[in-house]
């Protein structure tokens, strides 16, 4: 064979050999891209299935012991004495009395107050005052919230001392009803006082739509220029529009203000108690067999928190009934002057009440000797956070590394869904949307039990640590209640990303996964890590999911703190109470802080 003979036979097999070699690369690039892509498009099934079995299973859990089928406390007869029991039950129609109430009452003038907020500063630089000072309550989690407000209008609170005693004449303190009122009145003003952000920025959330919300601004100004006063304007105009996207937020507040435990536990009374309040306490008894009327109780609470959101979507209808009309009038005026007045003075107390709430705290955690009416301490003193600093150690490290790893798993599933939407084309269905916020539309104390009860079976089947299982148990119960919060926070943004960078990355042969984690992530960077902080944010505030998920064996300072607050010094319920509002303070100040950061160091 000649040489040229040979020298094209080489290179014919070398053409082969790099063609194999191509192919091997292609092949492997391939399945890389599977990997990703399958486990992208499999992710809204892995939070379905999150989701719908500890909540749906809870349920479960829930109804059978209810039922009388508990073999945990080897009960085995299926019959109705659980709800006997609790019909039997003293002051069982005050319990839920109160619950009603207080959700009710709480929900409607936390609204209210949002909705002149909005309607008296639309299109106005105060309204974006108002939202960065009330904002940072938002990080505040609702048990150093009561505490706080317990302090402010308690006998010997800020209002007494501000008050006396040139005003009230007292010169020792009072025997006051607040806080633990039998009517609930205390419950209702915590509830309102940290409800109101939330509903205030779902709102201002809305509006921040661009095509949303340049579209009600455009709206607004036309009804002006017709004659409309502002807040007729607002009424008539932005609010039809704008009601439909603070329905589900509200409904979620009006279950959990309806079935809340914390903020009852601290300022409620205990003669009898709220029904959630009531329920709990059952639960935890020594006297195990009470847990049988604590699941009737917790059906019972499942059903009083549903009948509640049937009665507001039917208040909705005949508010639309009755004020149909009013809507196409004409009537350019209702008072607004007047109103908007109201609203201001409404808007400075509420602002001004809660800087006393944080101001007493602040005091409380520092002050020696401080006798009544003194407005500020005799002394100062570091002893109180030295003492607790020295203590809380194990509830600290639980706190942070249950928060680092719920909220690590749901920014993660969360964007995987996102990624999901843009790979089909389409939105997350309405029955997924549902879901995803199932946990918030649900009383928790309704399918905790019943998620606690299945959970108690595990160690049966796996040689598990107890502990280690209590851990696993508080981090998946804490999943449900961050996860809605983080797909809310993220979606937005995820959604409203330039699609053209993806497509220009991927034409330049950037695998799926190259595109995710070096185009879309880095532009996601802030959004990503306020989520973080508000997923962390909502992790440190969880007390009755901890409470019973980890079956008392894990320790926070959530549950410290609430502890303490019932009997403990005012001083260390103080340094607890801020203890749990620093840790999600410094999440969102280096949410605020890293992206500037990084930028700058990207820049150089």
């Amino acid at each position: 064979m000649s040489l040229e003979n040979n020298t094209q036979v080489v290179f014919n097999n070398k053409q082969v050999d790099d063609k194999q070699v191509n192919n091997k690369q292609v092949s492997k690039s391939a399945v890389a891209t599977d990997w990703f892509t399958v486990m992208v498009k499999h992710s809204p099934k892995f939070l379905l299935l999150l989701l719908v079995v500890p909540v749906f299973g809870g349920l479960i859990g829930v109804i059978l012991p209810a039922l009388g089928w508990a073999p945990v406390l080897n009960q085995y007869h299926i019959g109705l004495q659980a709800f006997s029991e609790l019909w039997d039950t003293t002051g069982l129609g005050q319990m839920v009395a109160l619950s009603v109430a207080t959700g009710l009452i709480s929900t409607f003038i936390a609204f209210v107050i949002t909705l002149m907020i909005l309607a008296a500063f639309f299109n106005s630089v105060w309204l974006a005052r108002i939202q960065q000072i009330l904002s940072p309550i938002l990080v505040i989690p609702h048990a150093a919230a009561a505490i706080a407000v317990g302090f402010l209008i308690a006998p010997s609170g800020m209002i007494s001392r501000l008050i006396s005693p040139w005003l009230s004449g007292w010169e020792f303190a009072p025997h006051g009803i607040f806080p633990h009122d039998n009517y609930g009145l205390s419950i209702i003003l915590g509830l309102t006082l940290k409800e109101l952000p939330f509903l205030l920025l779902m709102a201002l959330g809305a509006l921040a739509q661009p095509e949303l919300g340049k579209k009600l601004r455009q709206q607004h100004k036309v009804a002006l220029n017709l004659g409309y006063c502002p807040m007729t304007a607002f009424f008539k105009v932005i609010l039809p529009s704008l009601y439909p996207l603070l329905r589900l937020p509200l409904l979620a507040v009006l279950a959990y203000a309806s079935s809340s435990v914390e903020m009852p536990l601290i300022l409620g009374p205990n003669t009898p108690p709220t029904l959630a309040v009531a329920i709990m306490h059952w639960f935890n008894d020594v006297d195990l067999n009470l847990r049988l009327k604590a699941s009737a109780g917790a059906l019972l609470q499942l059903a009083v928190t549903g009948g509640i959101l049937v009665l507001w979507l039917l208040a909705e209808k005949m508010v639309r009934v009755l004020f149909c009309e009013m809507l196409t009038n004409g009537k350019r005026e209702y008072g607004g002057a007047f109103w908007q007045k109201i609203t201001s003075v409404i808007t400075t107390l509420v602002v001004l009440f809660i800087t006393l709430s944080l101001v007493g705290l602040v005091l409380w955690s520092v002050a020696g000797f401080w006798r009544f009416p003194a407005i500020l301490p005799d002394s100062l003193t570091l002893l109180h956070w030295q003492s607790a600093i020295m203590q809380m150690g194990t509830p600290l490290f639980n706190t942070i590394s249950i928060g680092l790893i719920t909220t690590l798993i749901a920014i993660t599933l969360t964007l995987f869904c996102l990624e999901a939407e843009q790979i089909k084309g389409k939105k997350v269905s309405p029955f997924i949307s549902l879901i995803i916020y199932m946990p918030l539309m649900v009383p928790s104390i309704a399918f905790l039990f019943g998620l606690v009860l299945i959970q108690q079976l595990i160690p049966q089947f796996i040689a598990v640590k107890t502990v280690y299982i209590s851990y696993i148990n508080v981090v998946i119960a804490h999943i449900l209640f961050v996860l809605p919060y983080v797909f809310l926070s993220l979606s937005s943004s995820y959604r409203q990303l330039d699609k053209r960078f993806a497509i220009v990355a991927a034409s330049l042969g950037a695998k799926p996964s190259k595109v995710f984690f070096k185009v879309k992530l880095p532009q996601l960077l802030t959004p990503i890590l306020i989520a973080f902080a508000l997923g962390l944010a909502i992790s440190f505030g969880q007390y009755l999911p901890t409470l019973l998920a980890g079956g008392g064996r894990i320790s926070t300072i959530t549950t410290e703190a609430v502890t303490l607050a019932n009997g403990a010094s005012r001083r260390t319920s103080a340094v607890y109470a801020l203890m749990q509002m620093l840790l999600p303070l410094i999440g969102f100040i280096l949410a605020w802080v890293l992206p500037k950061f990084i930028y700058k160091s990207a820049n150089r």
